[in-house]
């Protein structure tokens, strides 16, 4: 029988699943019981939705988040030799580089009185509505590395990403919009593999939206073709990939392109809307910074995330910087320019973002974290510059029911390692999974003969009675 005259009867009868399988697997797939559909938490959730704003490059914490007035005493000299001891970069010899103090001038802010560098006054509005985490550490000096270990609790690639792991759990709240969005500035030192599913299935992977005004490509329908001719191509595909799969069960890509093609179909009639920013005021436009040169790219970015969260996305990851040489890590050769000018694209956006969520009432159950894969030596590397140290850094969380005005955590006098409360990778992800109701050690799938998890046999979540209490 030619294959274009197949019916849905036939087909089902070659796949040999007979009216009985048929109609119960409909009957799933009406009751919301795929790949995507809601699924309960471990726990009641502070957080419905995460905004992961990732700063790429490595941000110096020395400069922006963490004063040091002792490293601004001591510019100039070098480290006493016990402060040295166990650190290594690859370009810069710790017992012999000189300590550079911050150019930049800190201040207190907020009811809090913590003390925040110049660089992000507008952030700094919001200071109260953060938990400042001043005790980050990791062991991975180069930047696709140490950003896996952020993202997938490991090191090398292939591990499955946060935002893949959150949707595992919990699955999608939107039906016509993907769960999990990343958005960046270009390729990045990560590449995909910084939001890929790994060994979950495909399905769970971020979807890219571009920068600019159209970001989502080839969403309209070609000219001359109507939804209903549109609906019958897309039944035929499905029909057609159905039969192959059966012969491939356990083919994660092949699952996740029959879901993506039944998602694009959905998203042409609600992504339209929902990436469209010409719908919000002007005011709200300005309050992200749209229309000016430095803020619009990371500022539409921004808003867009805030529209997502609206519509039931899940989890956005937003990245700051591209490897083409316009990220945080400009500050090799040129610390001043490279942080003065990444922090003006950001600084604006984010503090706009927090501005909107908290008066749409949208932060009380949204989760905002800020953070970058390492931070920056304290010593100089040539005449102007830092290079990568993964020993200690800083992040923040807002929103979610997350107690701001806070600091967890300390380094040493010179920012070199964290003295108190430190906190890796896998204690992050633990918290942030555990602000979206899941157990990190219960959320596992079985994979090469073991449950695998994202904090792997690590990772602790207590730090989330820091943030928001038991």
């Amino acid at each position: 029988m030619p294959i274009e005259r197949f019916s849905r009867r036939a087909l089902l009868t070659r796949m040999g699943m007979g009216f009985g399988a048929a109609a119960a697997s409909s009957l799933l797939q009406g009751a919301g019981m795929g790949p995507l559909s809601p699924r309960p938490p471990h726990a009641a959730p502070k957080a419905t939705a995460v905004i992961f704003l990732f700063m790429h490059g490595g941000v110096s914490h020395v400069d922006t988040w963490d004063p040091k007035p002792e490293l601004a005493r001591l510019d100039g000299q070098t480290l006493p030799p016990s402060f040295a001891k166990g650190l290594k970069t690859s370009r810069i010899d710790f017992t012999k580089a000189l300590m550079r103090g911050s150019p930049w001038k800190f201040k207190r802010h907020g009811q809090s009185g913590i003390e925040v560098s110049e660089l992000f006054p507008h952030m700094v509005r919001h200071i109260d509505r953060m938990a400042l985490i001043r005790s980050c550490h990791g062991d991975a000096f180069d930047h696709a590395p140490a950003m896996y270990l952020r993202s997938t609790g490991s090191q090398f690639p292939g591990k499955p990403s946060l935002g893949a792991w959150a949707v595992y759990g919990l699955g999608s709240e939107s039906q016509n919009l993907p769960a999990y969005v990343v958005m960046s500035d270009g390729a990045m030192k990560s590449g995909p593999q910084g939001y890929g599913a790994g060994y979950l299935p495909a399905v769970y992977q971020g979807t890219v939206f571009r920068a600019g005004a159209y970001p989502i490509l080839d969403l309209a329908t070609p000219e001359g073709v109507g939804a209903a001719t549109q609906r019958k191509t897309l039944d035929f595909i499905h029909e057609m990939d159905q039969i192959h799969l059966e012969t491939r069960r356990g083919d994660s890509e092949l699952e996740a392109r029959l879901e993506s093609y039944e998602l694009a179909f959905r998203m042409q009639a609600a992504a339209p809307e929902a990436v469209d920013i010409s719908r919000e005021t002007e005011a709200t436009r300005r309050l992200y910074g749209i229309g000016e040169p430095r803020t619009d790219d990371f500022g539409r970015k921004c808003l867009l995330a805030r529209r997502l969260v609206e519509r039931g996305v899940r989890f956005i990851q937003l990245y700051s910087g591209t490897h083409l040489g316009d990220d945080w890590d400009g500050a090799h050769n040129d610390l001043v320019g490279s942080h003065n000018k990444m922090a003006a694209k950001s600084d604006l956006p984010v503090a706009g973002l927090l501005t909107d969520l908290a008066a749409r009432g949208m932060l009380d159950s949204t989760l905002v974290v800020w953070s970058s894969e390492f931070g920056r030596t304290p010593l100089a590397e040539g005449k102007n510059g830092r290079d990568h140290h993964p020993y200690a850094f800083s992040m923040w969380m807002a929103g979610a029911g997350v107690r701001g005005g806070r600091v967890l955590g300390s380094t040493d006098e010179f920012g070199l390692r964290p003295a108190e409360h430190p906190l890796n990778a896998h204690d992050a992800n633990a918290t942030i999974l555990r602000m979206m109701g899941l157990d990190h050690t219960r959320l596992t799938y079985f994979y090469q003969g073991r449950d695998q998890r994202l904090t792997d046999v690590h990772g602790e979540h207590e730090f989330t009675k820091f943030l928001s209490g038991p």
